[in-house]
């Protein structure tokens, strides 16, 4: 709702109240229209201020609106109701201004905000554009080159940058409402058409198709398929070349596009997915809301590698202190440099002091005797990782959380290693830890409710999108990415190119293929996983690593590529080809062309013509069936858990809406019947043999992907 009162005399005051960030409910928009009817109408009220409660003015539109026909008074009228309104309204701007909050704002005549708001339109983000005038408001406002910036991106930006650009008249550090008060007592009988947003012109600006069309291309680039971006480009064009009412027309279509389209309802299922897992259970029913974290005040970090540097820099931006240990003199001064400079940057870019004092190096593991909580970092090798948890079982203090950034490796194991392995959790970063905003949590058989708690409650505060996941080999994202590699391979094995598999997936929409990436990680690091797993090794007999291993289909094409000393980028050659070792641009490289020529050739393999849709289908849809066997292994608590954790550690293209989204939208029976006739060619690959939890679905009607669950309950109650 939104109440109305009488302030300082002659000021009508309308106050937005739904918390916790006063969206436009429907409740909340017939509040304001009958506050404004009301305003208008009392001759003691001379000006209005519209402000929202508890400090926030507004965080947009009530997003759970969008699921069913709209009631309530629409937001266009409201905001016409607004801007021609024959007293000054002024917005008093506190906390966020959002969406639907920042157009609440520009249609007032005035905006004023307290200096530590954060203004912005992010419906870009959802699938949408800033509708009911949005696109058409904000170029006339900021000009056109802001304004398709901001909108295009979905990004926020502060008060002071709100106020360069022009969006608001006035920032302040003070109580904004008595600033906004005594504001708008003072425009009291001004003329009010040179504030109409509306009625102005976009500022003029030169080569105006040339701005048009290089922010087309630049976003269509940057987009990678997502058609939102391109519809608020042609939106807000329509605002620098039609009337306002025309303008308005074309936006409106723009936004029924969209509306309805696939993607919008995947990037809203996102959203909801990111705070759904939040709310975690455990299998033996503990839950997020009766588990309480234990406090921590000081961590620790062992092991100074890519992954501590960033793991550090990530707790000290958080405001926890660090005790960063690596035993090697050499390695622990390059990762002070490292981490200072990470540091460094960091804060310049926000425009902040550099936390450098909140982390204290040492070479000494007894240094972390204090720590609440502890990360272990050093190499992926289980034998080192068992003697560090020793070592901690032995040192740290009675209480401390004991975590481990294994990748993959049995977190209950290393839990044998310590007095209190209910203490034991994993905390799976993702490189560059600093940088990428996933966090894997990882909760074995012996860990405790309050461990787990603990954990997610500190990837919270460190910014993370932590996701609690069972423990098993690779756990959630390692475990499903191997089997889309996998299908990669046997696709080179039998016709396709690097080039080829990564052009079908960068035009599905991921940044890179899945060679591009390999090259970029690095060759040699799946390589050395596969060898701890005893498959690159050459069979006695013949000298070569067979195609057989464990009894089922394997590729040894990356293993033979690694002999040949091609680990990527880093040494100038891979799947691609690079001028020098160290560069980002790879071009096709007909060296490895002709090696799978010769490969095939050798092991009696005919090449055949594959397709971009078989390339998707082999490499997509396997991996979606691992993640159906981890809803059926409950390892995943339900399919928003697998999803999120694949649009923030692995890149799908948030568009798609994640791996298990995208099957419930191209429909399971497809899912199930292409998967039943790629595993009848191919045999020998299990990854391929349809999951029980996916036939369940299918015959059960395969349902919403929200009544999965249900779904999974009826099985588990069953066994």
């Amino acid at each position: 709702m939104a109440a109305f009162a009488r302030v300082s005399g002659s000021v009508g005051l309308i106050t937005l109240q739904n918390p916790p960030v006063n969206a436009l409910s429907a409740a909340v928009r017939q509040g304001i229209v009958d506050s404004v009817q009301r305003a208008l109408r009392e001759p003691k009220v001379k000006c209005v201020v519209i402000c929202g409660q508890n400090g926030i003015f507004c965080g947009g539109a009530d997003i759970r609106e969008f699921s069913g026909p709209m009631s309530g008074p629409p937001l266009t009228p409201m905001i016409h109701s607004i801007e021609a309104a024959a007293k000054p309204m002024v917005a008093a701007i506190e906390g966020s201004a959002l969406g639907g909050g920042l157009l609440l704002a520009l249609g007032c005549h005035y905006r004023i905000a307290h200096s530590k708001t954060r203004l912005g339109f992010p419906e870009v983000i959802l699938g949408l554009l800033p509708a009911a005038g949005g696109t058409q408001l904000l170029p006339r406002l900021i000009g056109v080159p802001a304004a398709l910036d901001l909108i295009t991106t979905g990004r926020h930006v502060t008060a002071a940058e709100a106020l360069q650009l022009g969006m608001v008249d006035q920032v302040t550090d003070r109580n904004i409402m008595d600033v906004a008060v005594k504001f708008a007592l003072s425009v009291v009988g001004k003329p009010l058409d040179a504030r109409r947003i509306s009625m102005q012109s976009c500022p003029h600006s030169p080569d105006l198709d040339e701005l048009f069309e290089r922010t087309m291309q630049h976003v269509r680039q940057r987009a990678r398929g997502a058609v939102a971006p391109v519809a608020c480009v042609q939106a807000v064009r329509a605002a620098a070349t039609l009337p306002y009412a025309q303008g308005m027309e074309r936006e409106t279509e723009l936004m029924a596009t969209l509306f309805t389209s696939g993607q919008a309802r995947a990037l809203q299922y996102c959203f909801f997915a990111q705070r759904a897992v939040g709310r975690w259970s455990m299998p033996g029913g503990a839950r997020w809301d009766t588990s309480k974290p234990r406090p921590v005040h000081k961590t620790a970090v062992i092991g100074l590698g890519t992954m501590g540097r960033g793991i550090a820099v990530t707790l000290a931006q958080a405001g926890f202190p660090v005790i960063a240990v690596e035993n090697h003199e050499k390695q622990l001064m390059e990762a002070k440099q490292a981490i200072s400079g990470m540091l460094e940057r960091g804060a310049k870019r926000r425009g902040v002091t550099p936390v450098l004092n909140k982390i204290t190096y040492s070479r000494d593991i007894q240094s972390v005797a204090n720590a609440d909580l502890v990360i272990e970092a050093v190499f992926e090798d289980m034998a080192l990782k068992e003697k560090v948890f020793q070592q901690l079982s032995a040192i740290c203090k009675p209480g401390a959380l004991l975590c481990t950034n294994t990748s993959g490796l049995n977190v209950d194991h290393l839990a044998s290693q310590v007095r209190n392995p209910e203490l034991v959790v994993g905390m799976h970063f993702f490189a560059p830890a600093h940088v990428m905003k996933l966090l894997e949590v990882v909760y074995g058989p012996r860990s405790s409710p309050e461990a787990l708690a603990t954990a997610m409650a500190v990837g919270k505060k460190i910014g993370k999108v932590s996701v609690a996941v069972g423990n098993c080999q690779g756990f959630v994202g390692n475990r499903m990415l191997e089997h889309y590699m996998e299908q990669a391979l046997f696709l080179l094995e039998e016709g396709a190119t690097p080039e080829l598999v990564d052009q079908a997936l960068e035009e599905f929409g991921f940044a890179m293929g899945v060679f591009r990436v390999s090259d970029l990680s690095g060759l040699d690091i799946g390589w050395r996983i596969r060898k701890g797993k005893g498959l690159a090794v050459p069979d006695p007999t013949t000298g070569q690593t067979a195609r057989v291993q464990q009894g089922r289909r394997y590729s040894p094409v990356a293993d033979l590529i690694c002999e040949q000393g091609r680990f990527g980028q880093k040494t100038g050659q891979g799947w691609y080809q690079y001028n020098t070792p160290g560069s980002r641009v790879g071009k096709p490289d007909p060296w490895v062309h002709n090696f799978l020529k010769d490969y095939r050739a050798q092991h009696g393999l005919v090449a055949r013509r594959i397709d971009h849709q078989e390339v998707l289908e082999r490499c997509l849809y396997s991996m979606i069936n691992e993640g159906f066997r981890i809803l059926e292994d409950g390892i995943a608590a339900g399919p928003e858990d697998i999803d999120v954790i694949y649009v923030f550690g692995y890149n799908w293209p948030r568009h798609r809406g994640g791996p298990m989204f995208y099957a419930h939208m191209v429909g399971l029976p497809k899912v199930l019947e292409r998967l039943e006739h790629y595993h009848q060619a191919h045999p020998d690959v299990p990854s391929l043999q349809p999951c029980n939890l996916l036939r369940k679905l299918v015959a059960n009607g395969s349902p919403p992907i929200q009544k999965w669950k249900e779904v999974m309950k009826k099985i588990n109650s069953r066994l």
